[in-house]
C-alpha cells in the first residue's frame, strides 16, 4: 500500500464510515431490490421503499457518488455488483450479512477498540467471543447474516481442495470446529456425497445451524455438538478437521491446542484445514484482511492477527506437514491445510 500523502486522503479514510453506512441504510429499505426490475425515477423509488423523495435523493445521490449505483437520463438504476451482490432474490446475495451482522453488531463494537487497546474493558458488555455468543439474541444475529456470508466460501473451498488433490470425492467424515450456522459443512457435503460433517460450536449458535441444515434436507448428513471448541470432547477418527474463522477468534494460547486437538482426533493421513484473515509474512496488508483483525481484537483481546508464517508454525509444531497456502477471498482470506502423517 503506498502510504497516503495529503490532507485529502487522510478525510477519506475519516470519512469512510459514512459511505458504509449510505450502504447498510440502502439494504435496510431494499433500494437495490426496487431496482430489481429496471431503472426508476426517484419518485417510483421512493414509493417503492416507502421513504420520503427528498430523503431518497440525498441517499441516492450519496449511492451514486460511491458507484453502488448509477444515474443516466434522470433514471436510477443499480451497478453491476448491486445487481448481482446485494438483490436479496439473487443467488449470490449476502446483504444481510452486511445488514445485520456488519452494520447491527460490528459497527457498534468498534466504538469499543480504544478502550480494548488500553486494557480498559470493565464495562465492555461482551469482552470476548464466548460471553458474547451466550447472549442469545446477538448468536442468532451473528449466526444467520453470517451464513449467508459464509455459502460462497464454502462452495470455493471444497471446490478447490477437490481439485487440487487434498480430499478426494469418497471422503467420509469431517469435524467443523466452531463451524456456527454450519455452511462450510453444508457446502461440503453438496461437494462430498459421502461425507458425514459434525459442528461443534456454542449452544445458542448451534440452534441456528440445526435450522440451516434441516431447510437444505442434511439433518442425516450433519449433526451438532454444543460446546467451546477450545475445551470440548472432540469426536474422534475424522477424515478432515476444519476451523474456519475460528484461530481469530480465540486467545493466541488456545491456538496450539486447537492444533494439537485436531492431529488426535485425525486419522492417518487426515486434514486440518485452517481459513481466516491473514495478513502477509512483512505485515504489510492486505489492507482487508488487517482490518478484520482489527475488528476482531474488540471482542478478543489476547488474539493475534496472523499471518501464513505464524499458522505454519503452529501447524508444524502439532506434528503436521503443510500441503496448501492460498487465497480464498482474495485480499480478505487465506486457506491453509496441512496434513498429518500416515
Amino acid at each position: 500500500m503506498k502510504p497516503i500523502e495529503s490532507a485529502e486522503d487522510i478525510s477519506e479514510l475519516a470519512f469512510g464510515f459514512m459511505a458504509s453506512k449510505a450502504l447498510f441504510a440502502a439494504l435496510h429499505v431494499d433500494v437495490f431490490g426496487a431496482l430489481s426490475d429496471g431503472p426508476k425515477s426517484i419518485t417510483d423509488l421512493a414509493a417503492a421503499t416507502k421513504v420520503p423523495a427528498q430523503r431518497m435523493q440525498t441517499l441516492v445521490t450519496a449511492l451514486v457518488s460511491v458507484g453502488l449505483l448509477t444515474r443516466n437520463d434522470g433514471k436510477i438504476a443499480n451497478a453491476p455488483a448491486s445487481d448481482a451482490y446485494l438483490v436479496r432474490d439473487n443467488t449470490n446475495y449476502f446483504g444481510d450479512y452486511l445488514r445485520f451482522q456488519i452494520d447491527r453488531q460490528m459497527y457498534p463494537f468498534m466504538e469499543n477498540l480504544d478502550k480494548v487497546l488500553l486494557g480498559d474493558t470493565d464495562d465492555i458488555e461482551y469482552p470476548d467471543y464466548a460471553s458474547w455468543m451466550a447472549d442469545r439474541h446477538h448468536a442468532e444475529l451473528f449466526s444467520r447474516s453470517q451464513h449467508s456470508g459464509s455459502l460462497g466460501p464454502g462452495a470455493v473451498m471444497a471446490k478447490r481442495l477437490l481439485k487440487e488433490g487434498a480430499v478426494s470425492e469418497d471422503v467420509g467424515s469431517m469435524l467443523d470446529v466452531g463451524g456456527g450456522s454450519g455452511a462450510f459443512s453444508i457446502m461440503f457435503c453438496k461437494r462430498f456425497p459421502k461425507l458425514h460433517a459434525t459442528v461443534l460450536d456454542f449452544p445458542n449458535v448451534i440452534e441456528v445451524g440445526k435450522t440451516f441444515v434441516a431447510e437444505e434436507e442434511m439433518s442425516d448428513r450433519i449433526d451438532f455438538v454444543a460446546g467451546d471448541g477450545t475445551n470440548a470432547n472432540w469426536p474422534n477418527d475424522q477424515d478432515i478437521v476444519l476451523m474456519s474463522y475460528l484461530f481469530s477468534g480465540v486467545p493466541e494460547e488456545a491456538i496450539d491446542k486447537l492444533c494439537s486437538d485436531a492431529f488426535r482426533v485425525l486419522k492417518p493421513g487426515g486434514l486440518i484445514a485452517i481459513h481466516d484473515f491473514m495478513v502477509t509474512d512483512d505485515r504489510k496488508g492486505p489492507a482487508l484482511a488487517a482490518l478484520w483483525q482489527l475488528q476482531h481484537m474488540v471482542y478478543t483481546p489476547d488474539g493475534v492477527g496472523m499471518t501464513p508464517g505464524f499458522v505454519e508454525k503452529h501447524l508444524k509444531k502439532a506434528g503436521f506437514e503443510i500441503e496448501i497456502d492460498d487465497d480464498l477471498i482474495p485480499g480478505m482470506t487465506r486457506v491453509m491445510t496441512a496434513r498429518k502423517p500416515g
